[in-house]
C-alpha cells in the first residue's frame, strides 16, 4: 500500500511544467510573400518563424533559430503566406447525410462520416469553422485532441428553434408536444432543439453553454430545409429571443440568429442580438439599422446548385430559388451600407458541393476584390469569432499573420490576391496546411 501510494504521488508530481522542459518545435518560412489577412498587397520576401504554435517573428532580415536542431525550414521560393481559411457558417455533422440519414442512421456511424468530412475540410485550407447548429461537440474534442485531423471548430450546439420553427424537423406522429415527454430523434441527438417560452429558451440555452458552446444559434425566422417553416414566418417572440441573449451574455458570449426577412432581422436585434445569419430578403431600412447597431452579418453567395438536395417540385427547392435571387441585392445593401460582413458557406447534405467550398469562396469576387475577399474569409471572420470573449474554445487570435497570432497558415503555389482562383483547387495549389504550429500537410517535403 505504501509503494502504491509513493507511485502516485510521484506521478502527481509529473506537473505541466515538468513536461513544458522540452523546447516547442520551431518552423522557419524562408522567402515568402505575406498575405497578413487584413492589407490590400503582399509583402515580399518574408521570413516567418513559428516556435510552437505561435508565430513568432516576422522579418525581411534572415531569422535566427537559436542553433535549434530539430527546426523544420520550408523555402518558400516567393509564394505566398496567408492566414489558414475561416469558414463563419459551416454545420461540421450535417455536410454529408441526407436529411432522412440524420434522422435514421446510427449516431457512431454520423460521426464517423463527420470525421472524415472534417479531414477534407482542413486539406481545403480551412483551418477554422463556426459551426452554427449540429451535435459538433465530440468531433471538435476528438479533432482537438489529435484523434481526427479537421479544423478548429467554434460550436453552437443544438440549434434552438419552436415549434413549426426552422430546424423542427418532427414528424406528425410526434407530435402534439408536451412539455417533460421523451425527446424527439432530433433532440435525443442534439441536432436541434425546441422551446416555446423564455423560461424554455434559457434551459436550451444553457445546455448548449454547458456542453461547451461557443456562441448560441436560434432560428428566428423560416428557412429553407425545414418542411414545415415557410420562409415569410417570423417565429421567436421578442421575450424568447431576449431570453437567450440574456443567458448567453450572463457567459460572456453572443447570441446569432438564422434571419432572411426584415421582420426576422430586425426583432432579433430588438432583443440584442449580436449577428445575423444570411439575411438574403432583407430591405435598405434593415441594412440600415443592421449597420446604425453595428451588428455583424454572416452572409453566403450560394451556389444553385444547393437547391439539388431538394426534391423537383417540393417546396424547399422553390424557396431555395427565392433565398438564391435576393443574394445580389443583400450582398450589394451590405456594401452600401459597409456592414461588418463575414464570409460562409452553410453547405448541407452533399459532400460534392463542400468540395467546391473554395469556389463558393471565390464567388464574392463578383462584389468584392480578390483582397477584399480573402480578408473576409480570414482577418474579418477572425475578428467574428473573437466575440465568443472567454467562451472562446482557443484563446488567441486568428485569421491574421502577425507575430503572436495563433499558427494557422497555408503557403499557396502562386498569388491569391491577383488570382484568387487558385483557391478553387486546393488539391493543387495549397502547398502547405499548418494549423495549430502542426503541419498537416507539405507538398515540398523531399
Amino acid at each position: 500500500m505504501l509503494r502504491r501510494t509513493t507511485l502516485l504521488a510521484a506521478l502527481f508530481c509529473l506537473t505541466p511544467a515538468a513536461y513544458a522542459a522540452e523546447p516547442p518545435a520551431l518552423t522557419l518560412f524562408e522567402n515568402v510573400r505575406v498575405f497578413d489577412g487584413k492589407s490590400e498587397r503582399l509583402e515580399e520576401g518574408m521570413n516567418v518563424l513559428v516556435r510552437g504554435n505561435t508565430i513568432e517573428k516576422i522579418s525581411k532580415d534572415p531569422l535566427s533559430t537559436d542553433g535549434t536542431p530539430s527546426v523544420q525550414v520550408i523555402a518558400g521560393g516567393g509564394r505566398t503566406l496567408m492566414p489558414g481559411l475561416i469558414d463563419a457558417h459551416w454545420h461540421a455533422m450535417l455536410v454529408r447525410p441526407t436529411p432522412a440519414a440524420l434522422l435514421t442512421d446510427d449516431v457512431g456511424y454520423l460521426n464517423l462520416v463527420a470525421g472524415a468530412e472534417a479531414r477534407d475540410t482542413l486539406m481545403r485550407g480551412f483551418t477554422t469553422v463556426r459551426d452554427v447548429g449540429g451535435p459538433s461537440f465530440g468531433l471538435k474534442r476528438a479533432i482537438d485532441e489529435g484523434i481526427v485531423a479537421g479544423p478548429r471548430i467554434f460550436p453552437s450546439g443544438a440549434i434552438i428553434s419552436v415549434t413549426s420553427g426552422h430546424g423542427d424537423f418532427r414528424q406528425a406522429n410526434e407530435l402534439p408536444r408536451v412539455v417533460g415527454a421523451p425527446q424527439s430523434r432530433q433532440e435525443q441527438t442534439g441536432a436541434s432543439m425546441i422551446a416555446d417560452s423564455p423560461d424554455e429558451v434559457r434551459v436550451r440555452v444553457r445546455e448548449q453553454l454547458l456542453k461547451g458552446a461557443s456562441q448560441i444559434k436560434l432560428t428566428a425566422g423560416g428557412g429553407v430545409a425545414s418542411p414545415n417553416s415557410p420562409l415569410d414566418v417570423s417565429t421567436f417572440t421578442e421575450a424568447e429571443l431576449r431570453a437567450a441573449v440574456e443567458a448567453a451574455e450572463n457567459w460572456g458570449t453572443y447570441v446569432t440568429v438564422h434571419a432572411y426577412t426584415p421582420v426576422a432581422i430586425q426583432r432579433a436585434i430588438s432583443a440584442g442580438v449580436k449577428c445575423i445569419e444570411h439575411g438574403h430578403l432583407m430591405d435598405e431600412a434593415t441594412a440600415k439599422l443592421i449597420a446604425e447597431r453595428g451588428i455583424w452579418l454572416s452572409t453566403q453567395a450560394f451556389p444553385d446548385e444547393m437547391a439539388d438536395a431538394f426534391p423537383p417540385g417540393s417546396q424547399e427547392r422553390a424557396k431555395a430559388f427565392t433565398v438564391f435571387a435576393g443574394t445580389d441585392t443583400s450582398i450589394t445593401l451590405a456594401k452600401k451600407y459597409k456592414l461588418k460582413t463575414a464570409f460562409g458557406t452553410d453547405i448541407l447534405f452533399s459532400k460534392r458541393l463542400a468540395q467546391r467550398q473554395g469556389e463558393l469562396l471565390v464567388k464574392f469576387t463578383r462584389w468584392y476584390t480578390p483582397a477584399e475577399t480573402l480578408a473576409m474569409a480570414t482577418g474579418t471572420n477572425g475578428e467574428l469569432l473573437a466575440l465568443s470573449g472567454k467562451r472562446n474554445p482557443y484563446p488567441g487570435k486568428l485569421g491574421v499573420v502577425e507575430e503572436g497570432a495563433l499558427a494557422d497558415l497555408l503557403l499557396v503555389d502562386g498569388d491569391p490576391v491577383s488570382n484568387i482562383e487558385l483557391l478553387q483547387d486546393p488539391a493543387k495549389n495549397l502547398l502547405v496546411i499548418m494549423k495549430d504550429g502542426k503541419i498537416y500537410k507539405n507538398s515540398l517535403a523531399p
